[in-house]
Formats: C-alpha cells, structure tokens, sequence
C-alpha cells in the first residue's frame, strides 16, 4: 500500500498546538479565531511547514463554525441607562454597572440593548453595583448605594422591546451578580424591571380613549426639562359633585414596576367589567402614569435627587411644576369635599412585600383614620387573591418624623393634612424582586386595586356637608 497522506496522530497535535497559538494575540488575551480566516492561514502557515491537509482541515473547520458577530451594547434611546465596563467578545460576557448621574436620583436602574446575539447563543450580562456616591436623607454621602437595590434575583429582558419576561434567576459572586440571556438573532432588550417610558403613556392613553367615551388624556404640566406629564381622566357620572380618586406612580423614576400597577388600574378602568363600569357612572378618577418624566426619560433614579425628588417636594413652593399642578387640582377636588381617594403607587426596598404606606396616627383624625383602614382592608381582600401569588401584608407601615426628616413634603402626609376630613391618602408599595413581580403581576395588582376602589366608593358614608 502506498504511504497515507492523512496527518498522522503526531502531526495533528503540532496541527492543534500551532492553530491555538495562532488565536491569541501577543499580549496572550484570546482573539476571536474565526474572524479572519486568511489571517488564520498566514499565521499558520508561519507556524508550521506547509502541510496539505493540515489547511484543508483548518478551511474546514472555518466553514462550519460560523463568523460570530460583535456583541454590542447601546443605552441612546429613551430610559436606557448603564456604564459598561468591558465586553469578552470570546466569553460573550457584558460586564457593566448602573448608570445615571446620583444628583438626578439613586444609581439603580439600568437598561441596555444588546446586538450581535445570534438565535440560540447565550450571553451573559455580569452586572455590580453602582461606584458613584450616592445621596440619601435629602443630602450628599461619600458611599455608593447598596448594590442590592439595583440587584434583582432575576432581570427582564425582551426580543421586541414590547413585550417583557424574566430571566432564569442571576448567579451571584461575589459582589456581582450574572444573568443569562439567549438570543433570537435579533435584538435583545435587557433591565432592572419590565421599562415603562412617556412613550408608553402616549400609548396606554390613546387606547383608553379607544376603549371608553368615558376616557379624555389630559397634560398635567410641563416637567423643567419641558417633557409633557400626562394624565388621564375618566368619568360617565351624573352627579353634580361626585367623589374624586386620583391615581399617580412613579414620582421615584427607577420604579418601574409602579407604572405597570398603573397601567393595570386604567386598562380596568376602561374595560366592560361590571364593577369597572360601576366606578366610573359614580366617581370621576385620574391617572397619572408617570410623575418623574424627566428622569424616567434620561433613565436616572429620580429617589434622592437634587435638590429633592418629586416625593419630598410636597409643600407650598415645589420645585417641580407637575407638583404643583397637581396639588391644584387636589386642592380643588378638596375645596368641593370630594376628595376621597388618593393612592401614590411605588416599589419597595428588595425583601418587602407589597404593602401600604400611612401617615402615623397621630397626625389621623377621625374619620379619617378609620376610612383609611377601611380602604386598606378592602385592597388586601383584593390583591392578596390574586394568582399566581402576589405576596402582601394586611399590616401598614408609616411615615412620620422617624421615616424621614422630609416626611411632611412626601405626597401622602400633604394630602392626609389638605385634603377633606375623611380623604384617604396612602402609598401602595408593590413587591418587585419577586418571580410573579412581571408586567401581568403588576397589572393584576392594579385591577384588584381598582376593585378594590369600587368596594370603598360603594360602601362609604356620605358627611352631612356633602348630603
């Protein structure tokens, strides 16, 4: 037989050995092999003595590994947010921590596109806490913010920037913690919580107005940075002076989760469901989607901003002008005594459930006091229902001269201490770092807790000023 021109097994280790070698540059950090095939071959070529099947075999497996594309990350465009602090192109690794500026609010949210993913590849988003000082207490620190807060146990992602689901849960390490993502070829959508921006707003209004006559947007006010702040109202009632509910979120801009329980509320409100319809022939409500625009645009935290956030601002000079257009029409609705219901919908710190906010008690007075308990107790026979499960506490907490040195300025002490005698005023607090803390969780939480309205509007006691 004559001599076999297939390497032999010797060879094809030298083969192997040279081919590795000629992947790294001379720093020794790997390069993308499959990049440059001539490249590979040049280099091979001055590696080894020319070998015929050796190139066939290295053109071979050029060919059957596809060219995997540059991963790349961008946050240029509205609420994105994030400092990268490198790429592995090799590892498909995105290593990056919060962005935004902490004089505009605490360095916890963050939001990337990611391109360069094909279908079926994963990556990895490896992600630390923010190394900026942070503010708290109304006043500068010399400490970043505690990593937990921009930690969820799982991140959001999505293939079409619409429609938003979890990841597996992260892995954390260390002071990290690292989510994985698989690709669909396409562009993926990666965040702290399911994103909800002004242009979202836009949108939830326009179909409302679809969905009900009842249902006229409003602008509430133009933010200092000149973004409209819009709003909703909806009202089929009759009645001369009928009772008053509004509804705002998101006056800390990284609680994203509170817009979703907002949305929740509207998409209830203007649908066909019995008690929906009953609200709306005896109440007039109104929503605010999103208080802090400006810094749920630019993708900043908005808690703890400079010079105060828009839920320390709640006194006679605001220094935001949505404030004050709202505390106007509040003022109204409470010079009519109709005010009834207020209800400012945020997120909680990482461990919490969802719970209530109240002013303590010794700033209540009757009837006050017990027509706020009434209310609680309807939204937890509501909401603690829902399935899957949304975990809550039927147990309030409070706010007062211990919660914060600004606690008067914060919008539910302002309402329980302007409104009428027996106004409700409460802060809902929605768990986000949860496996049901999804877009349809908090929109669950938001149609219970319109249910939950009807329940309380239904079954108040009419004063004698208002007979």
């Amino acid at each position: 037989m004559g001599q076999s021109t297939f390497p032999s097994p010797q060879r094809m280790k030298h083969f192997r050995t040279h081919h590795t070698d000629c992947c790294h540059t001379n720093s020794g950090r790997p390069t993308d092999g499959n990049q440059d095939p001539f490249l590979l071959l040049r280099r091979f070529h001055l590696c080894s003595a020319p070998n015929l099947c050796g190139y066939f075999l290295l053109l071979l497996h050029l060919c059957v590994s596809p060219l995997r594309a540059e991963i790349r990350v961008s946050t240029d465009f509205e609420g994105g947010s994030a400092k990268v602090e490198a790429i592995d192109q090799a590892a498909r690794v995105i290593r990056f921590m919060p962005g935004g500026d902490p004089q505009r609010g605490w360095a916890c949210w963050w939001y990337v596109r990611v391109d360069g993913v094909a279908k079926g590849e994963k990556i990895t988003l490896d992600l630390a806490g923010s190394d900026r000082p942070t503010r708290n207490n109304g006043k500068d620190t010399t400490q970043p913010l505690a990593a937990s807060w921009a930690m969820p146990a799982r991140a959001t992602f999505s293939t079409d920037g619409k429609a938003w689901q979890h990841t597996a849960p992260g892995k954390k390490e260390g002071a990290r913690i690292a989510y994985e993502v698989t690709g669909t070829g396409g562009p993926l959508w990666v965040a702290w919580g399911p994103p909800f921006t002004p242009r979202d707003t836009d949108a939830l209004l326009v179909e409302a107005e679809k969905l009900s006559p009842a249902a006229k947007a409003f602008e509430l006010a133009r933010t200092r940075g000149g973004r409209p702040v819009r709003g909703l109202r909806v009202s089929e009632a009759t009645a001369p002076k009928p009772p008053g509910i509004w509804v705002h979120a998101r006056q800390h801009a990284w609680e994203s989760g509170s817009c979703w329980v907002a949305r929740g509320f509207t998409e209830w409100l203007v649908s066909d469901d019995a008690e929906a319809k009953w609200l709306r022939s005896h109440a007039e409500i109104f929503i605010v989607p999103i208080m802090d625009v400006d810094n749920a645009a630019t993708g900043n935290g908005g808690k703890e901003a400079a010079p105060r956030d828009h839920n320390r601002d709640w006194d006679d000079n605001p220094v935001y002008p949505e404030v004050a257009a709202a505390q106007q029409r509040l003022r109204a609705l409470a010079k009519e005594d109709r005010l009834a219901v207020f209800l400012d919908l945020h997120n909680p710190g990482p461990g919490d459930p969802t719970f209530f906010f109240v002013l303590e008690p010794q700033f209540l007075k009757e009837p006050m006091f017990a027509q706020c308990q009434r209310f609680v107790e309807f939204a937890y026979a509501r909401i603690s229902e829902i399935k899957p499960l949304i975990p809550m506490s039927n147990r309030p907490k409070t706010t007062g001269p211990s919660y914060h040195p600004l606690w008067r300025n914060m919008s539910a002490s302002w309402v329980s201490m302007n409104g009428n005698p027996d106004s409700v005023s409460l802060c809902l607090e929605t768990i986000w770092n949860y496996e049901n803390s999804t877009t349809a969780g908090y929109s669950a939480v938001g149609r219970e807790l319109g249910r939950a309205t009807a329940d309380f509007v239904r079954t108040r006691p009419v004063s004698e000023k208002r007979d």
